[in-house]
């Protein structure tokens, strides 16, 4: 099986070889860190996927042929800037429109010191306008190459739509507190704001849909919670969010797009069953952290109407081999059932020693790939 029958198999309980092979990417500190540790220097995270022997890679950036390469969110991006210069650290407005606080070399979670998003006249002057599915720029000079590229029945790769975000991106440009007040002190406003960026992303798909494409996913991204649940009440979830995910499921569904995930770190469980009746039917990347959350345990609770990729609790890869092996063989029933597609819980990160991870793709291509028709890997001592 080619790597795209292998997907589609493994998403509808079907038939098929061997799991796919495939992580969620790397931290950028990652791989600097692993060529210390042995790593030959042309690896980056466009190609470490053919390096480790993988089928491809989920977040190797907008060069990667499963993706449509098409804007969906903000369009034209604001021009990103050094605001200040504080020696190791520097003030930069990102293309967001938001100022952030970050390192000059050591790469972190940049800390947001500004929002250019403040009220309802900075919505309707800098970010409604780049709400317009209609901008040409937003679409690639390549368009017709692309279609060529969707419409072919016979390639031998997946292609994933990109659904957007109704809440996350929304909490990145106004931050956490302040959206978060928005939605008691103006209800009405936020109700548009969610209102706008839907309508963007459905305008976008539309145009992709109707080129008779044939997409094999959808991927949409939130992170809307951290450690003790969501960032927005369930109440306001299903009141504000849950009409419009159904617009874009609906739409996706028209087009024979049945794989609809979203990309929600933290405590998910209030929202799960809230995200299933608006259609979204597959968790991504299920991550474990301190409270506890298990592929297993959903499988368990939501059976097979929950599509599942990821949960493989990426710190017991910086633990033994002993930990990795038992986890990657815990997982190994669920793997074998289909329905889901088991990786790291998120890039990973440079506490990861190398031989660790090559190590556990080592068992993962036993166990779950079962040795069947697996892409060659590279070895650290093949290259200088």
């Amino acid at each position: 099986m080619n790597d795209r029958e292998r997907f589609k198999a493994t998403m509808h309980y079907q038939p098929r070889d061997r799991a796919p092979i495939t992580d969620f990417n790397f931290w950028d500190e990652t791989l600097p860190t692993w060529r210390e540790q042995g790593l030959p220097k042309h690896v980056n995270r466009a190609n470490s996927a053919e390096f480790f022997g993988m089928d491809y890679s989920l977040g190797s950036g907008a060069a990667n042929p499963m993706e449509v390469g098409v804007e969906v969110m903000l369009w034209p991006p604001f021009e990103e800037i050094v605001i200040e210069d504080r020696g190791e650290r520097e003030v930069v407005q990102q293309a967001d429109g938001v100022r952030v606080l970050r390192n000059k070399v050591a790469a972190s979670i940049p800390m947001h010191v500004g929002h250019l998003l403040v009220d309802r006249d900075s919505w309707r002057r800098h970010y409604q306008p780049r709400l317009n599915p209609t901008t040409p720029g937003r679409y690639p000079d390549n368009w017709d190459e692309l279609i060529k590229i969707w419409t072919n029945p016979h390639r031998d790769h997946p292609v994933f739509l990109h659904g957007g975000s109704l809440y996350g991106r929304l909490r990145d440009w106004m931050g956490v507190e302040n959206l978060s007040l928005v939605v008691y002190d103006d209800p009405a406003w936020f109700e548009e704001m969610v209102t706008t960026v839907a309508d963007c992303i459905i305008g976008v798909l539309t145009r992709i849909l109707e080129t008779g494409g044939q997409f094999d996913g959808c991927g949409m991204w939130e992170d809307m919670a951290y450690n003790a649940g969501p960032l927005l009440s369930p109440r306001h979830f299903a009141q504000y969010l849950v009409p419009h995910y159904r617009r874009i499921a609906d739409l996706l569904h028209r087009h024979g797009v049945d794989v609809i995930w979203v990309d929600c770190d933290g405590k998910i469980d209030r929202l799960v069953p809230l995200w299933l009746e608006a259609g979204i039917n597959c968790m991504f990347p299920v991550e474990i952290g301190t409270w506890g959350a298990d592929p297993i345990r959903f499988r368990r609770e939501y059976g097979k109407d929950l599509l599942l990729m990821g949960g493989v609790d990426k710190n017991i890869l910086a633990g033994s081999e002993q930990e990795i092996e038992w986890e990657v063989e815990r997982l190994a029933r669920l793997v074998e059932e289909g329905g889901y597609i088991g990786f790291p819980d998120h890039r990973v990160p440079p506490t990861v020693p190398l031989k660790n991870y090559m190590f556990y793709l080592e068992k993962v291509r036993d166990v779950w790939g079962r040795q069947i028709d697996l892409k060659p890997r590279g070895r650290l001592d093949e290259y200088p």
